[in-house]
Formats: structure tokens, C-alpha cells, sequence
């Protein structure tokens, strides 16, 4: 519907209007949000997240930036469901984050570092990795490995205690008496 029409009868439409017309993305602001953003696997290594928010809170003091957000998270690297993240990534979707922090590469991710910078560059948001140490492609692959198997280890370790958890219900359930499931 135009907002206005002439005395000649001629439409008038907004930028918006139009812009929604053709199916062009509404014109955005620029990103302003710097986020530094910190995570270790487990609740045990907590120290670590203090002294990854340590270091990039000196690095923030240092190149003077202002209003800086951080973000802590306790959840492994290959876990794409952390809430904390998914919702840094949300974020960065919408072109609200400008920077984003980070003391290591993988403490984003374990794999897929590549496509989440080429995802966070698109959207207008630039990755500042402090520790660019580079590991040889063989130390690379064997780290990589080792985390696969940690991974897969745990889940398997989980299901253990799942299982055995079970097999002590069902044990009490045949005896009869009533255990509640948990």
C-alpha cells in the first residue's frame, strides 16, 4: 500500500516498502557488541576459564576497549548445543556483534573454525584470536584424534552408568518394592 500519491495519482512508496517489495534484506546497522568469550569441557577445569577471562580481560584493558561483554561457558568444543554459544551465534546472525574475542582458536570449537570465521565475517563481525600458535598438521591430527576419542569415550562412559543405573531399577523392580526411576 503507498503512503502517499500525488496530484498526478502517482504511488509513493518508502525505502522499506520497496526494499520488502523486491525481497531485500531491511538495511542494517553496524555491528557494535565486542564480545570476549571464554569455555573450558568440564566443571573441573574452572580454573582455566578464570584465567582465560584474565587474559582477555588485560588484552582488553590494554588495547582500551570499552563496554566489552564475556561470555563464560563450561561445555566441550564439539558440543554445537551450548546454549551460551548458540546464542553468541544467534547474535552474530543478526549482525549485533562486531568483535569477538577469543584466547584460542578452539575454545569456539574443536573442528569448523574456518566455517564459523567465514560465517561471523559475513555477518560483520571480525575474530580476534590472542594465541595464534600454530601446531604442525601431525601434532594437529593428533590432537584432533585425542579429542575424538576423549568424546567418545565419555559418551561411552555415560552410558555405562546409564545402564548400570538401570540394571539396579530393574533388580529392585523384581524384588518388589517401588523405586522411582531417576
Amino acid at each position: 500500500m503507498p503512503v502517499a500519491r500525488t496530484d498526478s495519482n502517482r504511488r509513493l512508496y518508502t525505502e522499506a516498502q520497496l526494499r520488502k517489495f523486491i525481497g531485500l534484506r531491511q538495511a542494517v546497522s553496524e555491528p557494535t557488541r565486542i564480545v570476549a568469550y571464554c569455555r573450558v569441557s568440564s566443571a573441573a577445569q574452572k580454573p582455566d576459564l578464570a584465567n582465560q577471562r584474565k587474559v582477555l580481560e588485560e588484552f582488553v584493558v590494554a588495547r582500551g576497549l570499552a563496554n566489552v561483554e564475556f561470555i563464560e561457558e563450561v561445555g566441550g568444543g564439539l558440543n554445537f548445543k551450548r546454549k551460551r554459544f548458540l546464542e553468541l551465534m544467534d547474535d552474530i546472525g543478526r549482525r549485533e556483534v562486531k568483535t569477538l574475542i577469543l584466547a584460542h582458536r578452539d575454545r569456539l570449537t574443536r573442528f569448523g573454525f574456518e566455517w564459523f570465521e567465514h560465517y561471523a565475517k559475513t555477518n560483520g563481525c571480525e575474530i580476534l584470536v590472542l594465541n595464534q600458535d600454530r601446531l604442525s598438521p601431525e601434532q594437529e591430527m593428533v590432537q584432533d584424534l585425542m579429542t575424538i576419542v576423549h568424546c567418545f569415550s565419555s559418551r561411552l562412559y555415560g552410558l555405562r552408568n546409564y545402564r548400570k543405573k538401570l540394571d539396579e531399577v530393574l533388580k529392585q523392580g523384581e524384588k518388589g518394592s517401588d523405586v522411582p526411576i531417576t
